[in-house]
């Protein structure tokens, strides 16, 4: 084979991930390619053709490897035509091989980049004509040779893609997904050069067990097992080259399937199984599989089930470990707004934190994503971090030292296995996690005997972990289950903000494992005011649905998508009031959120039932709260309408009511109440003489209010004959007692 041209130097640059130039520039360096320069979004370098086919072939970190044509003047449209025309096409474009331009940059007289494309197009299509009387053709869609054309100030660097399509696109990914986790390939491969990983020819083993899509197992198998990423890729950009030999590349590809063969026979020899991924579900499971076998390293890879929330990692890091084997522990963690909750996030810190700590001397734990709090969690700094990518590409690589000291909480298991050993952050989580733990038994044993099937079970009992749990039984989507809603109430300023935070993880990661939820199954939010004034705000989400019960009557609640779920627990025994009071009664549902009273009343004997609402939202919910006990008949009216204009109405259409349930918030600037503002205290009176106005004779309502500084009117009230009864006391349920101020009631009837 004659390599004569093959060894003669030219320039190249290849393309990476932004933050990966000096772990590229190392890995080209290991390729045998001495000159190499990194610059930013990849590197440049020097060597022969040959040189530059291998990096194409074995390259794990490069997108992309451009021959460089040359650079031409590009200060106008004509001295760009003339530049790229005057390049040595003739020598790069094989007979009868089709190309396609894509352009990037720009200047002040080439701004648009299709131009830019189309102007080189021509100079190039121009000149090889002009050399071999015949025009070569374009395939935009599949060309054999793509040319790249990068404007920078008044030059343009004119460059071949030897690759054709990114080198991230790995040919064991299916075509559906090979855009879809392209980017993962990377992440993976760069996380394995952060970690110096060995493979198992030197008897390491490593462990993913978090791992999405078992794509980093299986780039850490090809490693190990010495296969070249692109042995299987079936186009390449070169092959309309006339400076490439076929035959170069031919023995290029013999070299590594005869590497491969050879690393694999010493993988199976040095023992198979020493590549651990988890994945969370049978479906990922059988598709992570499926890559593993195109990609040929199926026997070395085991692909497990259910280490997903961390409940399997710390075994399978241990059993690695055993024997004296080197442990490297690595994971393509998320960030937490990419899991199904923000408690399934922290779950897989955990996990990822508690089997990082039993990587050994020689090996290392990595983590690409995930944020700051994994550092929380393994209680140090990381020895080596890279930001790679930018945009919704972005992730931060880390490598922590082996052996690193992970604080951990024992928890008995829900269901009576062993203790599971839960990582925390705080010094003190483990006086949370055994209050929780005393409390869910004392509450277990009263919902079991009230039959209440949603209670409170921790509202901030300890001053450093101020967060309120309640505890949902239902289905979703038909699956039973026990569910969490866990509220943190906004610290003030004077505690410090990195503490709190991390002190609410830890109420995410041990809270289910206490009270025996997933950490799926675990919805956290925040309390806090909005800037100007004083309601609450919650962004927006997408809702998680759950059908519970109180009472024996059905509602729903939506544990994910606002603030509050759609069901107050602490109204629980005033629901109850109601209910008892209803019996034939004409029954008006004043701010009734999602009509958890008028299905009270309803169930209670209600003749008639008067929902009114601001929202359609809301409406919509008690809408179907009450069709789910059945009471969607012609006595079941909605009414959307700002509460104190429907009051004024109503007076004047001279309606009235037997028993009226008022829960107003305490503050409203809502939109559709144009300019005027709800302040409770403010306006209370005003509303509860309106009201009063609505009663029957004999006629009772029950007012309200969750303000606790809430003073009323009695002067007022008395003056306009409104008499007031406060029953707070008798309201507020068991599991409310440690916090009596959650909310005033009372009894209104006219005087």
């Amino acid at each position: 084979m004659d390599t004569s041209h093959a060894r003669d130097e030219r320039e190249f640059f290849a393309s990476c991930l932004a933050g990966l130039e000096p772990l590229l520039s190392r890995e080209l360096q290991g390729l045998g390619i001495r000159r190499t320069r990194p610059l930013s979004g990849g590197v440049a370098f020097f060597c022969p053709m040959l040189s530059a086919l291998r990096a194409c072939l074995w390259s794990r970190l490069a997108s992309r490897i451009l021959l460089v044509a040359g650079r031409v003047e590009a200060a106008s449209a004509d001295a760009l035509y003339e530049g790229v025309a005057a390049l040595a096409w003739d020598g790069l474009l094989s007979e009868g091989a089709t190309f396609a331009v894509r352009a990037h940059g720009g200047n002040e007289q080439l701004r648009n980049t299709s131009f830019i494309a189309l102007k080189a197009k021509d100079a190039i299509a121009d000149a090889v004509r002009a050399s071999r009387g015949t025009r070569p053709n374009v395939d935009a869609a599949s060309p054999d040779v793509s040319v790249d054309v990068l404007v920078h100030g008044a030059k343009a660097t004119v460059s071949v893609d030897l690759a054709g399509a990114s080198l991230y696109r790995r040919a064991y990914l299916d075509e559906a997904e090979r855009d879809a986790l392209s980017t993962s390939c990377a992440q993976a491969a760069a996380l394995l050069a952060l970690a110096g990983w060995e493979g198992l020819a030197d008897g390491a083993a490593l462990l993913d067990a978090q791992s999405a899509d078992g794509v980093l197992a299986c780039e850490a198998a090809l490693l190990a097992a010495g296969g070249a990423p692109g042995l299987a890729r079936e186009k390449w950009g070169f092959s309309g080259l006339a400076c490439v030999d076929a035959a170069w590349w031919d023995e290029l590809l013999a070299e590594a399937d005869d590497r491969f063969e050879a690393g694999l026979a010493a993988c199976a020899a040095d023992g198979a199984g020493r590549i651990v991924a988890g994945l969370p579900s049978q479906r990922r499971r059988a598709a992570a599989r499926k890559r593993f076998a195109r990609a040929g390293v199926a026997p070395l890879v085991d692909a497990r089930l259910g280490a997903w929330e961390g409940a399997d990692a710390l075994e399978w890091a241990q059993e690695l470990a055993r024997g004296g084997r080197v442990l490297s522990v690595a994971s393509l963690l998320a960030a937490p707004d990419q899991y199904a909750t923000e408690a399934n996030a922290h779950a897989c810190y955990g996990a990822f934190a508690q089997a990082a700590a039993c990587a050994t001397p020689g090996g290392i734990a990595t983590a690409a994503g995930a944020d700051a709090s994994l550092e929380a969690l393994l209680g140090s700094a990381p020895a080596a971090a890279v930001r790679s990518g930018r945009g919704r590409f972005a992730a931060d690589l880390r490598a922590w030292d082996p052996g690193a000291a992970v604080r951990t909480v024992a928890v008995p298991d829900a269901q009576g296995g062993p203790d599971r050993a839960i990582a925390v952050r705080d010094a003190h989580a483990d006086q949370f996690a055994a209050r929780l733990r005393k409390n869910a038994r004392e509450r277990r044993k009263w919902a079991r005997r009230e039959g209440i099937a949603c209670y409170r079970v921790y509202d901030a009992d300890l001053p450093d972990f101020s967060v309120a749990i309640d505890v949902y039984e239902g289905d979703h989507g038909g699956e039973p289950g026990r569910f969490l809603h866990i509220a943190e109430y906004a610290p003030p300023p004077s505690i410090d903000a990195d503490r709190a935070r991390r002190r609410f993880e830890d109420v995410l990661a041990l809270a289910p494992a206490v009270l025996g939820a997933l950490p799926a199954h675990t919805f956290a939010k925040v309390r806090r005011r909005e800037k100007g004034g004083g309601q609450y705000r919650s962004d927006e989400r997408r809702p998680f649905i759950v059908n519970t019960t109180e009472d024996g009557l059905a509602f729903e609640v939506d544990l994910n998508g606002y603030l509050d779920t759609g069901l107050f627990l602490d109204h629980r025994l005033t629901r109850e009031l109601v209910g008892s009071h209803a019996r034939g009664a004409r029954f008006l549902n004043l701010f009734a959120y999602t009509g958890s009273a008028s299905v009270h009343a309803a169930a209670g004997g209600a003749a008639e039932t008067v929902t009114v609402d601001l929202s359609q939202t809301y409406l919509d919910w008690a809408e179907r709260n009450m069709a789910a006990n059945g009471f969607d008949g012609p006595d079941a009216y909605f009414e959307r309408s700002d509460a104190m204009e429907w009051v004024t109405y109503a007076r004047r259409r001279g309606f009235r009511f037997d028993l009226i349930f008022v829960d107003p918030p305490t503050f409203s600037n809502s939109k559709a109440m144009g300019k005027r503002t709800w302040d409770v205290q403010r306006d209370h009176a005003e509303l509860l003489i309106g009201v009063s106005r609505l009663l029957s004779e004999d006629g009772l309502a029950v007012f309200s209010c969750n303000l606790r500084s809430f003073k009323p009117d009695v002067e007022t009230l008395q003056k306009y004959g409104v008499a007031l009864e406060d029953i707070t006391a008798q309201t507020i349920p068991h599991d409310f007692e440690r916090n009596p101020k959650i909310h005033k009631c009372y009894l209104v009837r006219r005087a």
